[in-house]
């Protein structure tokens, strides 16, 4: 098993959300997330939830074959929430939350679950690249964050209108009108994307954060083939490294409108042999 993982958080110094592991034919990916501004009602903290809720996932999808997905996803919610019920308080809107990307190796398929704006990208063994997202928050985002995108990425007006745009996308967090993503209720398993592809199909499998797949799909400065063609050359730090140089041309989002102005980037890159 050839895996290649880079991640960095946004800023030097301060804690990286995103987590990604391998173990012999699967891996995961999660992209922790919270309220800007707000406290998360857990004093563990996103970056403990996302990395305790994939190190879970990854040891259940690996020990048990045959169990789906989606119940292995529920498995380690349901543990993480009991890890933590009694010190923090899981019905608070800024709770801890979780993407999730997880393939597994079984019976000649590639099968996977994607939940959350993270994206799995399979490069088919003719050349193609096929992207895999689940594009419901990005659907309820478009809807709300117009006050967002017009204003100076890091000013205190963009500040606000984000903290506005996120506490009403918690609103919507795990409904049927709005997006599902891992907090602390297990039935969001259920609304993940699943699927299997054969495994002789594929020359790779990479896992991406939002904040490494940005320069294709919010940037548009590279399309999945070309992203592919990095990962091959320069591995996920040169991947990381192309989102970085981006970033710093448009200090202020005012060619590339968004939240932030860099964000924890993770790529885990798994090529077949």
């Amino acid at each position: 098993m050839n895996v290649a993982l880079g991640s960095q958080p946004a800023d030097p110094g301060r804690e990286n959300e995103d987590f990604a592991a391998a173990a012999f034919g699967a891996a995961v990916l999660l992209d922790g997330a919270g309220v800007a501004g707000a406290e998360t009602g857990c004093v563990h903290g996103i970056a403990w939830f996302s990395s305790t809720l994939g190190g879970l996932l990854l040891a259940g999808i690996a020990a048990h074959p045959a169990r789906p997905l989606t119940y292995c996803l529920a498995d380690a919610i349901r543990t993480v929430r009991s890890l933590h019920e009694n010190t923090c308080d899981l019905t608070y809107r800024a709770s801890p939350t979780s993407t999730v990307v997880a393939v597994r190796a079984a019976a000649g398929d590639l099968e996977y679950l994607v939940l959350g704006d993270s994206t799995l990208l399979l490069a088919e063994t003719d050349g193609s690249a096929a992207a895999i997202a689940d594009q419901r928050l990005d659907e309820v985002g478009k809807r709300l964050r117009g006050p967002v995108d017009a204003l100076p990425t890091g000013s205190p007006e963009h500040s606000a209108a984000l903290a506005e745009y996120r506490d009403a996308l918690t609103g919507l967090r795990n409904r049927p009108d709005g997006f599902w993503i891992a907090g602390p209720d297990p039935q969001a398993a259920e609304h993940a994307l699943t699927g299997a592809v054969p495994l002789d199909s594929l020359a790779s499998v990479t896992l991406l954060s939002d904040g490494a797949s940005r320069l294709v799909d919010s940037f548009e400065l590279a399309d999945w083939e070309e992203t592919l063609d990095v990962l091959s050359s320069s591995g996920p730090d040169g991947l990381i490294r192309r989102v970085r140089e981006a970033e710093a041309e448009d200090p202020h989002g005012r060619r590339w409108p968004r939240g932030k102005t860099r964000d924890d980037a993770t790529a885990l890159h798994w090529v077949m042999s």
